[in-house]
Parts: structure tokens; sequence; C-alpha cells
């Protein structure tokens, strides 16, 4: 197949360095574009590679490339200053703080454009990094279709002006800088703010909760669910997407759409490559007809916070709070809006008097009244926060129980809950879950 049918990956090559938890060794695998690079391999598309990496990564990338049937390697720029090492501290865990690019300050990267010949590739995807995408438009072929994950760190979105007029595709994702801080209340600011640049597509990736497509050529749109299930990756499932999305876009803009979000999921699932590509062949061997009847959870970024979410826990001030702050940062990095009523209504002591305690009571139970579900996390076997589950049980409100320690491991608990599991994995895809449903309308 020729060099202008492949399409073109542009960014950066690192090494993933994920570091040991409980039961589980390091892991050390190249990372960057080479994510998006498996998700191409699986599918058995046409694609090359304009990499920016240090010197000493060159050949094993090279190498490492060439087995999964990349066209062509070229070496477009070097990272000066740093290893580009990433250091992932939990591989089950998305957002910033997860992630440590080593040296990052240090960091900067020489573009090798007058060695570059990118001129015969019609169709490119750029992934930005700490490089200046401007300079990737002198060495791009004038007319060539170009799909940008803006996922990434991108400073001003007006540094991608060159490019109007020939953007097949924006992406991003709900866990950007650039969405938080432009379209994390209105998905209308996030169309209106990218339209000066006159895309194509634009496609937002809202992590369990599916992705939204919009088509801005026709100002049609599609929601694509996300398929809920055991999650051993979180790294690099973003690139996999963006890549077969951008691949497949030509044929069908939402059934590219629903096939990468497949794919995606497979990447999520397994670390293994092999693994993944026989996963990936048999998941898109369905039709998009047959993916779109299969379903799938929806729960978009925005409607998250019509759905407040009671934490039944014993959210005090003098207890270890590690379990606890897991869950809030979770809950929170999901945009979920989340009522803590020993926070809003207070902490009482053993010598509160008793008409305080009658007070806090009814505020508690007001809140929980108002909220469309019960995360519950029983540490210690606390009886407020049992008691508040069987609140939560008595009037068929739906109940997400977290029980990392197994201490509640009993019949009332197990069968009443909605959810019940010792992995925060499996109540965060059982909430996405049970609020998919209230959204439709199916409790």
């Amino acid at each position: 197949m020729s060099e202008n049918s492949a399409l073109l990956l542009i960014g950066e090559i690192y090494i993933d360095f994920t570091l040991p938890t409980t039961g589980t060794s390091s892991k050390l695998r190249l990372g960057g574009i080479i994510h998006a690079a498996r998700g191409l391999w699986a599918i058995n598309a046409s694609y090359a590679v304009a990499a920016i990496c240090p010197r000493y990564l060159v050949d094993q990338a090279r190498h490492f490339l060439q087995e999964l049937q990349c066209s062509n390697f070229i070496w477009l720029g070097e990272v000066k200053g740093a290893p580009n090492v990433m250091v992932i501290r939990d591989p089950l865990e998305i957002g910033d703080q997860n992630y440590e690019d080593l040296l990052l300050e240090e960091k900067y990267c020489e573009i090798n454009d007058g060695e570059a010949n990118l001129e015969n590739y019609s169709s490119c995807l750029i992934f930005p990094g700490k490089y200046n995408i401007g300079d990737l438009k002198n060495i791009l072929a004038d007319k060539a279709q170009i799909s940008i994950d803006i996922a990434y760190d991108i400073p001003d979105i007006d540094i991608l002006s060159p490019f109007s007029g020939q953007i097949s595709a924006l992406i991003t994702s709900t866990s950007s800088r650039f969405f938080l801080e432009r379209a994390s209340d209105d998905i209308s600011a996030l169309l209106n703010c990218l339209r000066h640049l006159s895309p194509d597509v634009v496609l937002l990736k809202e992590n369990r909760g599916g992705s939204r497509v919009f088509d801005l050529r026709t100002d049609q749109g599609d929601e694509v669910p996300a398929l809920l299930g055991q999650t051993t990756n979180s790294v690099g499932v973003g690139d996999v997407y963006s890549a077969v999305f951008t691949y497949l876009i030509s044929t069908d803009v939402f059934g590219a759409a629903w096939k990468a979000a497949r794919a995606a999921t497979c990447y999520a699932q397994t670390t293994y490559p092999d693994d993944f590509r026989r996963d990936v062949q048999r998941s898109l061997a369905l039709t998009v007809e047959q993916m779109r009847d299969l379903g799938g959870t929806n729960l978009s970024w925005h409607v998250r916070r019509l759905f407040p979410i009671y934490f039944a826990a014993p959210d005090f001030s003098y207890i270890d709070r590690t379990y606890i702050e897991e869950v809030i940062n979770a809950l929170n990095y999901h945009n979920f809006l989340l009522r803590r009523p020993i926070q809003e209504n207070g902490e009482l002591n053993p010598n509160s008097a008793e008409h305080h305690m009658h007070k806090i009571y009814a505020e508690d139970l007001n809140i929980l009244s108002q909220c469309a579900v019960v995360f519950a996390l029983p540490l210690g076997r606390d009886p407020g926060t049992l008691i508040e589950m069987g609140v939560a049980i008595a009037n068929k409100k739906p109940l997400v129980t977290y029980d990392p320690l197994q201490e509640n491991a009993n019949t009332m608990v197990i069968v009443g809950s909605t959810v019940y599991s010792s992995n925060l994995d499996i109540c965060l895809n059982g909430l996405f879950d049970v609020l998919s449903k209230l959204q439709a309308g199916n409790p």
C-alpha cells in the first residue's frame, strides 16, 4: 500500500514505567504514540510513524514498530534534556496526579525539519507534546487531512489556526485541561470554541460514561456508550480510541466512533498485545448495527451532576482517611456531585447535646432524600454508615457499597446493595451503570 494511503502518526515516544502495586509487579514498555500504533496494528491498518524521542530510543522504537507492521518510521525530532520516561503510579487510575514525566522542566525538543519528508502522506493524526506543533505546518502536505488529539497539552487553541481548513477531526477528553477550562459546564462552549478552526468532526471521550461525536458539516451527533468491564490498564486507552477513529473516519464518522470505542475497551482489559489484537478482531466482527443493539453505558459529563450522590461513610477528621480520600478523589474526577453530610452538617462529638443530635440526624436524612444514589464506605462497620445504607435499601434507593477491607461481607449488605465489591474499579463501573439506567428511566 502506498505512503499516500497510510495514516501517519505524529508525536512523542515514551518509556512507560508502571510502579509495582500490591499483588502486581512493575512493568516497562514503550508508550506515547506506540499505544496508538498498537491500536492500528490490531485492526490491520496501514500506517506510518513520525516520532519525536530521545536518540537512545530510535533503534528500539524502529524495530518494535516493524513488528507492529508499521510501513515507515521517521525520526522526526529529538527529545533533549530528559529521558522521556513516564512513571505511572497505578495503571488502573487516570488523572494528572497518577503520572510523572521525569525531568519535564528540563525537557525540550528539536524537530529535524530539514531531514523529514512528510509530504507524501495525505492523512495524519497528531498527538501534541513538548514540541512546537506549528513546526509541522511546513513539512506536511498542503492538502493533508489532519486530525489532532487535543486531549494532550495545548497551551493555546489558537496555535492550531495554521491548520484551519484541513482539519478532519479534533479529539479531546473530559480529563484534558482544555476541556475543563473551556467546556466543563456546557458542551456548546466546546463546539463554539473549536468552530473557528473549521474541523469536520469533534470527538469528546468521556471515560466510563461513553463518548459523543459531532459532525459539524451536517450538525448531527451521536452518543457512543462505554462497555464497562474489569479494567486492567488505563494507560494509552484514549490513544487507541483516537487512532482507530481517525483511520476509519473517512468511511463512516459515527461507525468509526463505535468501532474505535470497542478497540479502546479491549486495550483497557489487557496489556498483552496478542490478546489485545485477538479481542479487537472478535469485537469488530460485529456490525455497527449489532453494536448499537447491544448498547452499553451512557452518562455524559454534563448530566452527571444532575444525580447527587450521598456519601455514607465515617467521613471524620480523626480516622485514617486513605480510603475516604480515594473515593472522594475518584468521584470528583468523574464530575459527580458528592453530598458529604458530615462536612455539610457538622461533625458531632460524644458530648453533643441531644437536641443537636436530633437536628443533625434530620438534616442528614434530608440530604439522603435529595440524592439519587448512596455510595457507601462502611469502614470499621461504622454504625451510622450501616444505618444510612439500611435507609437507602428501605427506600429502594440504589446503593453502591465499597468494602475495601471486606468487613461487611454479610447477606444483608451484599444482597441489599445494588453493587457490592472490595474493588473500587468495580464500584465505579456499577455507579456509572446505575446512573445510566436512571437517566434512561430504567432504575
